[in-house]
């Protein structure tokens, strides 16, 4: 199995790349097409080539993304077409139900809907354009660049934010003020319910109350 890290020389065609994941934030994917408008024509290439794609080689060799959704979504939905990827681990040679083993092992997969309901694999979307959207996960990346918790490298943790907050606060809300469910939601991050979440800096005094 390859696992150098190495990127393509070679642009790979965003259509070709297959999520790992079911769901995006499109307030986050909006965001990130915002700061690529400004810098598309100032670095557009020199951003490209520093924010390359980690992706694993499946059967066929397919490359699926493992990190970096929202920002390749943003991309093609800003009519970029290429992008250079880092590649992880080469499993070109393993018959479907061994990779898909693999990478369930790995964490590289999160087949969780927009409702937070865990899915099959095949129901992942073969496009990252077919990615729908989770409102949760849009709030969850807003509350942690207001402070509300801190970035962590647990695979997902955004997602695990997401699923918490989507059982405390009210769809309605967020959709009706998106600004008033991210005040209640880092009123919730900082207690001792959230203290099991990744990057969770809340009150460490909540368990001597």
């Amino acid at each position: 199995m390859r696992e150098d890290f190495a990127p393509t020389l070679h642009p790979v065609a965003i259509a070709a790349l297959r999520p790992t994941q079911m769901t995006v934030g499109l307030r986050e994917v909006e965001r990130k097409r915002a700061d690529w408008r400004q810098r598309a024509e100032r670095d557009g290439p020199d951003f490209l080539g520093r924010h390359m794609i980690p992706v694993i080689v499946g059967p066929k060799g397919v490359p699926y993304v493992i990190d970096h959704h929202h920002l390749v979504r943003a991309l093609h939905d800003e009519g970029v077409s290429h992008v250079l990827v880092s590649v992880i681990a080469d499993l070109h040679y393993l018959k479907k139900s061994a990779f898909w083993t693999f990478m369930e092992n790995r964490n590289w997969l999160h087949p969780f809907d927009a409702e937070g309901v865990r899915q099959g694999h095949e129901k992942l979307p073969k496009s990252v354009s077919a990615m729908k959207d989770d409102p949760y996960r849009s709030l969850a990346g807003e509350l942690r660049r207001s402070g509300g918790y801190a970035k962590d490298i647990t695979p997902y943790s955004e997602f695990l934010w997401a699923d918490f907050l989507r059982r405390r606060i009210g769809l309605k809300l967020l959709e009706r003020d998106f600004e008033r469910a991210v005040v209640k939601a880092a009123a919730m991050a900082v207690e001792q319910d959230a203290s099991y979440l990744p990057g969770w800096c809340g009150r460490s005094d909540d368990t001597n109350r």
